[in-house]
């Protein structure tokens, strides 16, 4: 009689986790995604593997900025995180840049790019750092000039944009760049638990989950990307001190000129957080549980028990994915036309 009451409990027990763990789940896809199994498609620029090729080689090339220098994976680097793991970027003339560089992996699933959402897409956002003179300090005519100046890239051009009568641009050259970055993306064992694999999480990680939902968090950083979903102020209950929040600089209110988005930011993505040190758009803090415990107090106004703050790192720690196999290429080689990098290496005082 007792062993039939001990085995009816232990089942109405394990009934009982069974509906908690779908029910959990159920609560989860209410707010995440899994990652697609297929590359995913971008607005106005269908990619190809020629285009993703392409976009491979300008990626890695430093040749598309000033001093020959600086690549797009000087600041995003892929052996890294998809980020150069610095507070600020390092760029021409061994400037800083005025913001922590947010991570390229899976990035094509964000709302806009950057912090403060200034480019719509992969492809605009291509276009910024080129530019930028902390960055890459180039100009568009001289990254075509670049180019043209090597037949295997113009070829390449040609095999990635057939259509086209001149298909050496800087737009295009944005285009390839936006087709192989929607390439960066790394599904985690989060992926596997939304796709219904309940081992996927450990018992810990799923309380981390279940407090990052019952806490808010995930109120702003949710979708597929875990965040990259909207702006909100940095500050929402509590601001915090001028060590991590620089009165400088105002967020999105330099794109919009509107009061209400001073000190308003995108939401930052969260996969691969675990890897991808340090954090917010300062890059003023190196510690996981430290930047959890800030968010809690400055967004949520809670201030988080050290076994809560260690469940939801260990939740965030199941969205480090498995990078994508990355060879490094062989780029086109430069010739007598191909334009000189700049000497002015330093900038002027």
């Amino acid at each position: 009689m007792k062993f039939s009451l001990f085995a009816s409990t232990a089942a109405v027990c394990l009934i009982g986790a069974q509906v908690h763990a779908a029910d959990m789940r159920e609560d989860a896809l209410g707010y995440f995604a899994p990652l697609p199994s297929t590359v995913p498609a971008v607005k106005d620029n269908p990619i190809t593997e020629e285009k993703i090729d392409l976009g491979k080689a300008l990626f890695f090339d430093p040749r598309m900025s000033a001093s020959h220098l600086f690549s797009c994976n000087s600041c995003h680097n892929l052996a890294t995180g998809g980020d150069d793991g610095l507070e600020v970027s390092i760029g021409h003339g061994w400037q800083k840049g005025p913001r922590n560089s947010p991570t390229v992996l899976n990035s094509v699933f964000n709302e806009a790019q950057f912090w403060d959402g200034r480019a719509a897409d992969l492809a605009e956002q291509a276009k910024g750092p080129v530019q930028a003179g902390v960055e890459m300090a180039n100009t568009p005519a001289n990254v075509v000039a670049t180019l043209n100046s090597m037949p295997l890239y113009v070829e390449w051009f040609e095999g990635a944009f057939p259509e086209e009568v001149d298909p050496v641009s800087f737009d295009n050259f944005a285009k390839a760049i936006e087709a192989f970055e929607a390439t960066l993306i790394t599904p985690a064992p989060f992926d596997a638990y939304l796709n219904g694999n309940d081992d996927a999480l450990s018992a810990f990680e799923k309380e981390g989950l279940e407090l990052f939902m019952d806490k808010g968090c995930a109120a702003c950083h949710n979708g597929i990307n875990v965040g990259g979903q909207g702006y909100y102020p940095f500050g929402l209950i509590e601001k915090p001190g001028a060590d991590i929040l620089p009165e400088d600089d105002k967020g999105r209110f330099a794109v919009t000129e509107t009061v209400d988005d001073t000190y308003v930011f995108r939401a930052s993505p969260l996969r691969n957080v675990a890897i991808t040190a340090p954090y917010f758009h300062s890059g003023k803090v190196w510690d996981l549980e430290v930047a959890i415990q800030i968010m809690a107090e400055s967004q949520l106004g809670e201030s988080l028990a050290e076994d809560e703050v260690d469940k939801i790192a260990a939740f965030l720690g199941s969205l480090t994915g498995q990078m994508p196999a990355i060879s490094y290429p062989v780029l086109p080689a430069s010739n007598s036309d191909t334009p000189k990098p700049s000497d002015e290496i330093f900038p002027s005082h």
